[in-house]
């Protein structure tokens, strides 16, 4: 997942210090001085890498194409036994948006659910502490949302929708079920819950909670669920819409707004990283915040262009019965965010290996503890999303290392209207027009 949400005990970002910024974010835009100088030698080393320019940040493409000239395989000392690696997050990294979330709405648009309204009503409190959520998530009387009271009306709504629609136990297709107002309040309050259990309780609660509405399925049916919601938000445009609960159905929780941001899109520059690593000896792997075999779909389809190994995707996981997916995380397995992603790591690659990742890349507070972690990491490359709490604090170690010799951490600028990168460490956000190195 995008990891978008903060952990109930993020820290503040640090203050924002512009010095000698303008200049070098300016020579970078003008094509110029911030690139290394190469020799002749290490010249034709980073051409044979062939790592394409596209719209890679000059001197982030210029390291990033030297460090695999000096530790592919036709670099001196390369050992095909100990092959280096990079690791990857996924969502808001190597793609624009969040697919666990494209999915999570997908699932509701078109109720593709496999659990009975007793299952349902189960599933969304399990492990949800009682009582009201945050005082950010107020109805429209301007009254805080209890967990009960909301679902409260989602168990009136699954019923009903349980009972009517054709693809659970009833009879009316998903045309007819979706213009009623049962499913207008479903998908509202359904989505809000979503967003208010991770506000309020933090990650660890929220990220194995939606997953749990997976239960029943087999791997393949969730498999072929996500690549239909893949599909459908590759096509879709990216916009943020806003959902509100009829007011003729307010039910105990009141009438609720959430918002959604639909569309996603792939990132070439990540996609030719992949390839060009693998090409030269350095193994490529994915470790995500979202549900393992939601992310396999996107990262190893070759239609989308990652075509990264299956056991190369680390990520989420549910308990199982035979080939079903349970709602219950998977016993002793680490939940794959933050401090989970460091151990997922050492526990799969490191235990195997012996050594760490020579590359990493990510995007917010869920990827701060595996940027940062690994003495091997030559560069951590962060998404430029220009979020405070720790990464935060990442991404102005790395825009105080914009112009220095060797820097550790690399900041990568993106248009978040498009979903493409930008050719500076600067982003724009979605809405804004001006670029912007760190959050204001």
């Amino acid at each position: 997942m995008n990891n978008k949400h903060k952990p109930t005990t993020a820290s503040p970002a640090p203050a924002l210090k512009r010095r000698g910024f303008l200049g070098s974010l300016l020579a970078t835009a003008a094509g110029g001085a911030l690139a290394t100088i190469a020799t002749p030698g290490q010249a034709a080393a980073r051409a044979e890498v062939a790592l394409d320019r596209a719209k890679w940040a000059m001197r982030n493409h210029e390291l990033v194409a030297q460090m695999i000239a000096e530790h592919g395989r036709l670099a001196p000392g390369y050992q095909s036994g100990k092959r280096p690696y990079a690791v990857f997050d996924w969502d808001n990294t190597s793609i624009m948006n969040d697919c666990e979330e494209a999915l999570l709405m997908y699932q509701i648009n078109t109720l593709s659910f496999k659990l009975s309204p007793a299952e349902f009503a189960a599933i969304i409190r399990q492990n949800v502490p009682p009582g009201p959520f945050s005082k950010d998530f107020k109805n429209a009387a301007g009254n805080v949302v209890d967990l009960d009271a909301i679902c409260t009306d989602l168990d009136a709504d699954y019923a009903y929708l349980h009972a009517s629609y054709k693809g659970l136990a009833g009879s009316q297709s998903l045309e007819e079920v979706t213009r009623s107002v049962e499913f207008q309040d479903f998908r509202a309050k359904l989505y809000y819950l979503y967003e208010a259990v991770n506000d309020t309780h933090g990650v660890n609660v929220g990220y194995p909670w939606v997953i749990y509405f997976f239960a029943n399925m087999s791997v393949a049916e969730v498999s072929a669920l996500a690549e239909a919601s893949n599909d459908a938000a590759l096509g879709a445009a990216l916009s943020k819409v806003k959902y509100t609960s009829p007011a003729e159905r307010p039910g105990r929780a009141g009438v609720v707004s959430v918002s959604h941001f639909h569309g996603i899109r792939l990132c070439t520059e990540v996609a030719t990283l992949m390839d060009s690593l693998r090409r030269n000896g350095i193994d490529v792997y994915v470790c995500t915040a979202s549900l393992e075999d939601v992310v396999a779909v996107f990262a190893t389809q070759p239609k989308y262009g990652y075509d990264v190994a299956r056991e190369n995707v680390i990520g989420l996981r549910l308990e199982r019965n035979g080939d079903r997916l349970r709602n219950a995380y998977l016993k002793d397995w680490p939940l794959t965010w933050g401090p989970g992603k460091t151990v997922a790591i050492k526990q799969v690659l490191v235990a195997q290996k012996g050594y760490g990742p020579i590359f990493v890349a990510g995007d917010s507070d869920g990827d701060y503890d595996m940027l940062r972690d690994f003495p091997e990491t030559q560069y951590g490359l962060i998404v430029n999303r220009m979020k405070n709490g720790k990464i935060g604090e990442l991404s102005k170690l790395a825009a105080d290392q914009i112009s220095a010799a060797k820097p550790r951490f690399l900041l990568q600028g993106r248009q978040e209207s498009t979903g493409n990168w930008l050719p500076v460490e600067t982003s724009i956000k979605y809405g804004k027009t001006t670029p912007q190195l760190l959050t204001s």
